[in-house]
């Protein structure tokens, strides 16, 4: 009974879904899914090559303006006005009629003063959280501030 029961089976299978249509169906479904999947990888590789392109073009517009900055800076270097100013700060020199005056280092007394000076003014502007800086917009808080 199982022998026949395969039998019947097997003929089936092999009219019904095996025929030369079905075959044929198969094969063009195969070669079209072979063609995408093919398309897929050269697109893919197609927007990888042009990523390089890209960020060698950035690269390329960096490296000019970095050259004409140095081209610019060098100019700079050239002129009689940053002559004058080198020679100033690194030998002292003046200009007739000008006075220079020379202050000695600050002290140690002065240097401390100065920082709690700073600290100060930074330890007394408390930041108010997002929350509290919008609830003051929204309400009008902050005008007292702006007008004052």
């Amino acid at each position: 009974m199982k022998k026949i029961n395969i039998r019947r089976q097997y003929y089936r299978l092999r009219h019904k879904y095996l025929t030369l249509n079905n075959v044929v169906v198969t094969v063009a479904l195969l070669i079209a899914a072979s063609w995408v999947w093919g398309s897929l990888g050269v697109m893919q590789r197609n927007y990888d090559l042009q990523k390089e392109v890209d960020y060698k073009q950035r690269q390329l517009q960096l490296t000019q303006l970095e050259t004409s900055n140095m081209e610019l800076e060098q100019r700079y270097y050239q002129t009689a006005e940053y002559q004058e100013l080198a020679a100033r700060q690194t030998l002292g020199l003046a200009l007739p009629g000008e006075k220079v005056l020379i202050l000695p280092p600050n002290s140690a007394a002065a240097k401390a003063a100065d920082q709690v000076v700073t600290t100060r003014s930074t330890g007394s502007t408390s930041q108010a959280s997002n929350f509290q800086q919008w609830v003051n917009f929204m309400f009008g808080d902050g005008n007292k501030n702006i007008s004052g």
